[in-house]
């Protein structure tokens, strides 16, 4: 989220609260004491489209859902919960992280630690108050990592703020705690950086276990350097030193974390040329001008004010997604989508750019799991504006996606949330994940008030919705900052931290357009810890549902026979109830004759699939 103003001091208690299962928040499903709607589950969306018009409503607004289910929502803890407005900038949940059975929630004000052993009924492991915002986070087995920016953070985690312009009691940068007790962290240390962090990115080394890496996202302007030595905010033409055009490099040695220091400065947006960017449309530009004259005493009509046109490029990212398997990474950077090599990831370089005239600021990205594929997030309006209404056009606010050959980034299509909603509801494209459902590219993305969508971009120019989940807007005559600030999959349940709200936690439920095998499949793949901008390769045991959802995937495409299929059914059947050497006899005879279906299948890459799987259950 980009805001363009920082967040006051927060009064509340300073500290740790630690609370046990019965904690203050509760758990709740549906539309407070009337029971959730019962899911569409069609292979074509409802029509009319039941996300529009829903009732508005805190706790108690509308919802809509379609081959995905509401499993539970879960206030905020009473720290973090709002007091006598819907909204409250100060407590807004941002970004979350995940280590064993827990979710790690940020808030502007600290971070929540959520028990997810039950997805029916999370409980409230602990609630820590640190003001600082966004207080994204992220952990590496027994170390959380959280961002700070606002000028309000401070070192000792207080809430009386910072007042002076200069101090060393301001915290901007990235805090580590340590958590082999995660109801009891200890704050080790916080790495101070000289635009604060408002995102930032833990990437791991396959090469280097002794190290941990964050890169560090800043929007902030350059700090004074007689609060940080070293800061300069001058050019680079002007000084060689200049913050400018780079991203910040903490190296944390994972046996001693309290020696985590600012390791390089790599100039990753050097020499790009001024993107290209779209404005406002005439309508919210005429408003904003006006609302600005009232402010001033002038009512005299205002001109609508186009974009500015940057002189430059742009100065810093927003945010990284890292995928060490295949050694790089992608930065969404104000007007660029950028590739990085991070082989070297104290050193990471830029190898490929690509701007787009419909995007206003590219917030985040993410690959397809075989890396063939990039898809760009734009966060026009900062995330706290109404940007789905029937009147915003479908490509801007949206997701860009890209095929990805070697360096060269190849547009494809446009994805944008299909279901218009109100101008009391900000919305637009934000955090998502993969969903792990072998051999197709399925993303779950948070969408602000806009809700969840679950989208397939296997077809990389023909994306498609396939599963959503909405609710109606916080305020029907007002607008407050809400919704789904991310949407992540994570071993076999969908989270999201509601800004306002708290957290869901959803399921994907079968259809034409995603079969119960592939979901089952999908569940099988198993994390200890996960952090989205770390993004980790996907890999599926050999396993009988597996191979289903293949066949599955196989009868959707074409790609062979009804009776084809049903014979290969029949034999994934009869060698799944066999044991020992009869079932690798079966499995073996039917991969043989997978073998002679490749040159006649329209799809012969999912038959080969097919095939490989069933050798590996064979060999077992």
């Amino acid at each position: 989220m980009k805001r363009e103003s920082l967040i006051p001091p927060l009064s509340l208690a300073i500290g740790l609260i630690a609370l046990g299962a019965c904690a203050t928040s509760s758990s709740t499903v549906g539309t407070g004491p009337t029971a959730a709607p019962t899911p569409d589950l069609s292979a074509s969306a409802p029509s009319p489209d039941p996300r529009v018009g829903l009732k508005p409503g805190v706790f108690n607004a509308a919802e809509a859902a379609w081959n995905m289910r509401l499993v539970s929502t879960t206030k905020p803890s009473a720290a973090f919960l709002p007091t006598g407005t819907p909204s409250d900038s100060r407590l807004w949940n941002s970004d979350i992280g995940f280590t064993g059975h827990y979710a790690i929630q940020g808030n502007f004000s600290g971070y929540q630690v959520w028990d997810i052993s039950d997805p029916r009924k999370p409980t409230l492991n602990s609630a820590y108050i640190c003001p600082g915002s966004q207080s994204d986070v992220s952990v590496y087995h027994n170390l959380l990592f959280e961002s700070s920016e606002s000028l309000n953070g401070r070192t000792d985690c207080g809430t009386q703020g910072v007042v002076d312009t200069v101090s060393k009691e301001r915290a901007r940068g990235i805090r580590i705690y340590e958590i082999s007790d995660i109801a009891h962290p200890r704050l080790l240390k916080t790495v101070q950086t000289c635009r604060g962090s408002h995102t930032h990115t833990v990437v791991t080394d396959p090469n280097d276990n002794a190290n941990v890496y964050v890169y560090i996202s800043g929007s902030a302007p350059v700090r004074s350097s007689s609060e940080l030595t070293g800061c300069s905010a001058l050019n680079p033409e002007e000084d060689p030193n200049s913050e400018l055009f780079r991203i910040e490099v903490i190296q944390v040695p994972v046996a001693h974390p309290e020696d985590a220091h600012v390791v390089s400065k790599p100039p990753i947006l050097a020499n790009l040329q001024p993107a290209v960017r779209h404005g406002e449309l005439a309508a919210d530009s005429a408003a904003a001008a006006a609302l600005r004259a009232r402010a001033a005493g002038d009512t005299r009509p205002q001109r609508p004010a186009g974009p500015p046109a940057p002189a430059r490029g742009p100065q810093q990212c927003h945010d990284i997604t890292v995928y060490p398997a295949i050694g790089l990474a992608g930065g969404a950077c104000g007007g660029y989508g950028v590739l990085l090599d991070i082989r070297d990831p104290a050193h990471p370089k830029r190898i490929g750019a690509a701007a787009d005239s419909n995007f206003s600021f590219w917030h985040s990205a993410t690959f397809n799991n075989d890396g063939t594929k990039m898809l760009f997030t734009d966060e026009w309006g900062g995330g706290t504006q109404p940007r789905c209404r029937s009147s915003d056009k479908p490509e801007w606010g949206a997701d860009a996606i890209f095929t990805l050959a070697g360096t060269e980034l190849t547009f494809r299509s446009y994805y944008k949330l299909p279901a218009a909603q109100t101008s009391t509801e900000n919305c637009v494209a934000h955090n998502g994940s993969l969903v792990p459902v072998p051999g197709r590219d399925i993303m779950v993305q948070g969408w602000y008030q806009g809700g969840i969508s679950v989208f397939d971009f296997t077809d990389a120019a023909h994306p498609k919705e396939i599963a959503y989940f909405d609710r109606g807007p916080v305020s029907g005559d007002t607008l407050y900052v809400a919704g789904s600030w991310s949407a992540y999959w994570y071993n076999g349940h969908i989270y999201s931290s509601e800004i306002a709200r708290g957290l869901d936690i959803l399921e994907l439920t079968p259809s034409p357009l995603l079969s119960q095998n592939e979901i089952d499949a999908a569940k099988l793949v198993h994390f200890d810890e996960m952090n989205i901008q770390d993004q980790q390769k996907l890999v599926w045991p050999a396993a009988f549902p597996v191979a289903r959802a293949y066949v599955d995937q196989l009868q959707r495409s074409g790609g062979l026979s009804t009776t084809r299929l049903e014979t290969v059914r029949q034999a994934l059947t009869a060698a799944e109830t066999a044991s020992g050497a009869a079932r690798g006899t079966a499995l073996t005879q039917l991969a043989t004759s997978l073998d002679g279906d490749l040159s006649g299948s329209s799809d012969a890459t999912r038959v080969r699939l097919l095939r490989d799987v069933v050798r590996q259950l064979a060999s077992q």
